[in-house]
């Protein structure tokens, strides 16, 4: 007879087939009872989990932290220390899997590194749990894909942590009042991420594994290959096995919003990136300059990702600015400055007929006329952990802000420019401007991502950009459309025992 701890070892390391279903002690609760959350991974992001969880039990949403659990034993001490001198039960786990077995958990809270996002959440809504998770909600396209389809065949709330989503009265107010029509025909929507990201530094061979941390644990579905950085934390996010690159890092909030204004729900039927990591030598892998095109029929969706500063050992970034003739770039003031409503370093330009709509940050927009006159402003945002609470308790899909579907689609919008991008091949810069050359937006983009380099003192006749194919895309199968080398990129290869399901 097999046994419930001996079914869950089986099925973890199964290709196929469920990890384990249960009922949760909140399916035999009222909905004025306590939900009980489990915060995966906090020693970043997640912090905030614990947070917003926190604020939402003292103002009485019936929401507490029952459990943490972390694969630092060091991070997961800390965070039950600061339970325990407030004299509050809460239990702690290094294995998510074991976490999953507490029946009395009714939703877990994800913030661990991108490549375990879709595992966790799978194995998660199998169990009976509902889910939050991090963006980008993916490490590839078909992981996404994949939990939507988990999250609809299980009946569980996913929501995505793409915060904007809860911008009601801010950013849905606008992306309406432009859907309607009232600046004309959409002509682009344009995607900035203008954060700095200095060098993380080049270590010379294998580096030792953080104490305390459970390496096998940590790497998971992803390779468990000798350390080549100096830090195991946070720096992930530039190496291609565990990470995506500021486009999914920071990015894809604004690619979501962006995708948002144009109204598509499907992957653009083409996709081609050029960029680099330039201005320093380090053990990061990802682009710190990357210009993504994503070709949709309404309106193309262009995405620029700067990590280097405006100038080289600048302190302030570029900042795209609303002005009576259109748009220009200027410096982005640094921390001691103030950022203007009328432009946006980090931020989202939407070019209409008839004006233009600037969203700045995640919870508003300003719409200025063709003069580049302010016409109206559109603010205002709820809170993205409640609007999740509230939606675990309705059991409506559509009473998320951020459902997992549209968190899955703004996520693969950035692997399959990533995708572009690591397919690509060195050209001078008079060749990939002849490639370009038929469309405006994209010259001109490009035309700033040379001035902006050599500013940074980036001599992009010797250290080449690589430029990727264009990509054509089926929106419906989300499949490349004769292109075998994108198509086996769309899926990771995982670990035995950290497989993600073909069938969830």
């Amino acid at each position: 007879m097999t046994n419930r701890r001996s079914f869950l070892k089986q099925s973890a390391a199964a290709s196929t087939g469920v990890f384990y279903i249960a009922k949760t002690s909140w399916a035999q609760k009222s909905p004025g009872d306590t939900i009980n959350m489990a915060v995966i991974g906090f020693g970043g992001r997640g912090g905030s989990h614990i947070s917003g969880y926190n604020k939402l039990n003292k103002d009485g949403e019936g929401v507490r932290v029952a459990a943490l659990c972390d694969v630092d034993s060091n991070t997961l001490g800390k965070g039950l220390a600061s339970y325990d001198k407030e004299k509050i039960k809460v239990t702690g786990y290094n294995d998510l899997r074991k976490l999953l077995e507490n029946k009395d958990i009714d939703a877990v809270s994800i913030a661990t590194p991108n490549h375990w996002h879709a595992l966790s959440t799978i194995w998660a809504v199998q169990a009976g749990k509902d889910v939050y998770v991090e963006k980008p909600v993916s490490h590839c396209v078909w992981e996404g894909r994949q939990m939507v389809k988990a999250a609809r065949k299980y009946g569980k709330m996913v929501q995505t942590g793409t915060q904007s989503r809860s911008s009601r009265k801010g950013l849905a107010e606008g992306v309406k009042y432009v859907q309607e029509g009232n600046l004309g025909k959409i002509l682009l929507a344009r995607g900035l991420c203008y954060k700095r990201r200095p060098s993380i530094g080049k270590t010379e061979g294998p580096q030792p594994i953080p104490e305390g941390i459970d390496y096998d644990l940590w790497c998971g579905p992803g390779p468990k290959a000798p350390l080549m950085r100096a830090k195991l934390k946070y720096d992930w996010h530039w190496t291609w096995a565990y990470g995506n690159g500021d486009l999914g890092n920071q990015g894809i909030h604004q690619m979501d919003i962006a995708r948002w204004f144009l109204g598509e729900a499907e992957l653009s039927p083409s996709v081609w990136s050029v960029g680099g990591r330039l201005g320093y030598e380090d053990d990061g892998e990802t682009a710190n300059t990357q210009i993504i095109y994503h070709g949709y029929e309404k309106a193309p969706l262009i995405f620029e990702v700067r990590g280097l500063p405006d100038a080289k050992d600048g302190k302030n970034m570029d900042k795209l600015m609303q002005t009576s003739k259109g748009v220009k770039f200027q410096p982005l003031p640094g921390k001691d400055g103030k950022e203007g409503v009328t432009g946006a370093g980090v931020g989202v330009i939407i070019e209409c007929e008839g004006g233009t709509i600037v969203v700045p940050n995640y919870s508003g927009c300003v719409v200025f006329d063709k003069e580049g006159k302010e016409m109206k402003k559109f603010e205002g945002s709820e809170d993205h952990f409640k609007n999740f609470i509230n939606a675990c308790r309705s059991r409506r899909v559509d009473d998320l802000n951020a459902d997992i579907l549209e968190g899955h689609l703004s996520s693969a919008l950035c692997h399959t420019a990533n995708i572009s991008y690591r397919l690509g091949q060195k050209e001078k810069p008079e060749a990939i401007m002849e490639k370009i050359k038929g469309d405006t937006f994209a010259t001109e983009s490009f035309g700033r991502m040379q001035e902006h380099l050599g500013k940074n003192e980036v001599d992009i006749t010797k250290d080449l950009l690589t430029l990727g194919p264009v990509l054509k895309m089926d929106g419906k199968t989300e499949r490349f459309i004769d292109q075998d080398a994108a198509n086996a990129m769309l899926k990771d290869k995982y670990r035995e025992s950290f497989v993600v399901p073909d069938e969830v």
